[in-house]
C-alpha cells in the first residue's frame, strides 16, 4: 500500500525503546495506517505525477474496499497531475467555495470553527498532539483527521496508541460524518479521479466502524 508521510501534527518527545524503533505493527494495522495516510495525502493536495504513477500500481480484490482500490488505480492511470489539480481546486479549494467543504464542523453544524472543532482540540491536547509550526488550517479537516488516525496507529506521537484510544478518537471525530462526506465525494459533479477516492474512503470507514466496534 502506497503511503506518504505527513508532518502537520506532532506529539511530545518521548523515550524510545532500547532498539530505537516502535513495536512491530500487525499486518492489519499496517494496512489501516497506510490507508489513512493515503486518504490524508489525497485530501490535503492534488497528487503529483509521481504519486499518480504509484497509485496506478495499486491492486485490490473482490471486496468493496478492493474494488474501490482497483477503480482508483485505473483512474490514476488515466489522469494527469494537471487535470487532477484542477479537479482538486473545483472540489475543495476555498472554505465554502469548492463543491465540498471537507471539515467536521461544517458537516455537523453547517458552519466552520464550531463545537466539533473545539472538542477535537480538547482531545488532541489530552493526547499530546499539536499542529506543527506553520500549519494554520482547522484541525477538523478530513485530511488532518486521517493523518492523526494514521499517527495513532503507527506511533507518530510517541508510540502506537491503544485500540481503545484509536476507537475513542474515531468514534468522536470521524464516525459522525466521514462516511457521509466520502459518499458525497463519490457523487460530486466535479469528481472524476476523486470519485473512487470517495468510494475507497466510504468502504474504509465501514471497515473501521465494524472493526473497532468489536475490538476490546
Amino acid at each position: 500500500m502506497l503511503a506518504q508521510r505527513k508532518t502537520k501534527y506532532q506529539g511530545p518527545p518521548v523515550a524510545k525503546a532500547d532498539d530505537g524503533v516502535h513495536p512491530v505493527l500487525s499486518e492489519e494495522d499496517r494496512l489501516r495506517g497506510a490507508t489513512y495516510r493515503l486518504l490524508a495525502t489525497m485530501m490535503s493536495a492534488a497528487p503529483s505525477a509521481t504519486m499518480l504513477d504509484q497509485i496506478a500500481g495499486l491492486v485490490g480484490n473482490a471486496t468493496p474496499y478492493g474494488q474501490a482500490l482497483d477503480s482508483l488505480a485505473a483512474a490514476a492511470s488515466d489522469a494527469t497531475d494537471a487535470t487532477v489539480e484542477r479537479e482538486f481546486h473545483d472540489l475543495f479549494i476555498g472554505m465554502g467555495d469548492g463543491e465540498l467543504t471537507p471539515y467536521g464542523s461544517y458537516y455537523l453544524t453547517g458552519f466552520l470553527h464550531e463545537k466539533p472543532l473545539a472538542r477535537l482540540r480538547t482531545d488532541m491536547r489530552a493526547l499530546g498532539i499539536a499542529r506543527a509550526d506553520g500549519v494554520s488550517e482547522p484541525e477538523d479537516g478530513m485530511a488532518s483527521l486521517c493523518e492523526i488516525m494514521a499517527g495513532l496507529i503507527e506511533g507518530d506521537f510517541g508510540a502506537p496508541m491503544s485500540v481503545e484510544t484509536q476507537k475513542g478518537f474515531f468514534e468522536a471525530h470521524l464516525a459522525p460524518w466521514a462516511r457521509r462526506f466520502f459518499t458525497d465525494l463519490e457523487f460530486a459533479e466535479s469528481a472524476a479521479f476523486y470519485r473512487p477516492v470517495g468510494s475507497l474512503g466510504r468502504a474504509f470507514m465501514d471497515i473501521e466502524s465494524e472493526g473497532l466496534s468489536i475490538k476490546n
